[in-house]
């Protein structure tokens, strides 16, 4: 029940035009990254030292830091921790397709985009934007419904990640991706059933990986849609990995490769 009721919350913040963020390092990732925010309140059982890069920020940006008691933050009801520091903030806004396509042209770097298939685990989401952040991914693409958006939970799993990597909500996932096709990109989705090894496979070309749904997969018609299926190998008696990590596997492999060249 509490995680429905943090959904819903969160769900009706976004509605209204803000959003909660919530954390010492990602509001301190907002404020470097220039994200608007309308207010910051600090605990005043915060320790000043742990808050003091906050706090320099701010003044520079020019927003005034509040000081409350935290029993103020606890009411909120964020569904994370929030460690005495929250900020209040204008709606994100959420990428193009064509922007996301502009940043890897502009970064004279191989395209590597991140499309996922309804993942609705917002620390899975979180989890995977740090590790896309990390990996230098140009992008991530996710559905309009039936998937988790950016939310506080995320933020807060992203540890500011979610600042730094452009964020595409599309309408429709196979539409999109049949433009990143027209783009000159390779689909690649990850699926336990596909027959080729993902450490078998060149990854050296402009790429987007697809990651599927926490329990479902990858769904049909996104499966057609992919140029090639990758497995990564099940050495143990489960046959599959938490979205996040096999996310977090299959960039990685990608930079690793790109590197060796």
């Amino acid at each position: 029940m509490a995680n429905n009721k943090t959904t819903q919350n969160e769900n009706q913040e976004e509605e209204q035009g803000q959003d909660w963020i919530a954390g010492k390092h990602p509001v301190l990732e907002a404020l470097r990254s220039g994200r608007e925010l309308n207010k910051i309140w600090i605990a005043d059982t915060v320790q000043k030292p742990s808050v003091a890069p906050i706090l320099a920020e701010a003044k520079s940006a020019g927003l005034v830091v509040q000081f409350v008691d935290k029993r103020r933050l606890d009411q909120l009801d964020l569904g994370v921790a929030h460690q005495g520091v929250v900020a209040q903030a204008a709606a994100y806004r959420y990428a193009e397709l064509d922007e996301l396509l502009a940043r890897a042209k502009a970064s004279s770097e191989t395209p590597l985009l991140l499309i996922l298939d309804e993942i609705e685990d917002p620390h899975n989401l979180g989890s995977i934007l740090r590790t896309a952040e990390c990996t230098g991914v140009h992008g991530v693409i996710i559905p309009k419904r039936r998937a988790a958006g950016l939310t506080a939970t995320v933020w807060k799993t992203s540890a500011g990640a979610a600042e730094h990597v452009p964020v595409a909500r599309v309408t429709n996932l196979a539409q999109t991706i049949e433009t990143l096709k027209q783009e000159g990109i390779w689909i690649a989705g990850a699926d336990v059933s596909a027959s080729q090894d993902v450490y078998r496979t060149d990854f050296n070309l402009p790429l987007a990986l697809v990651i599927g749904n926490e329990a479902k997969g990858i769904g049909r018609l996104i499966r057609e849609k992919c140029d090639f299926l990758v497995k990564l190998p099940m050495l143990g008696q489960l046959n599959s990995l938490n979205a996040s990590v096999a996310a977090g596997v299959l960039m990685y492999e990608v930079v690793r490769q790109r590197r060796s060249l």
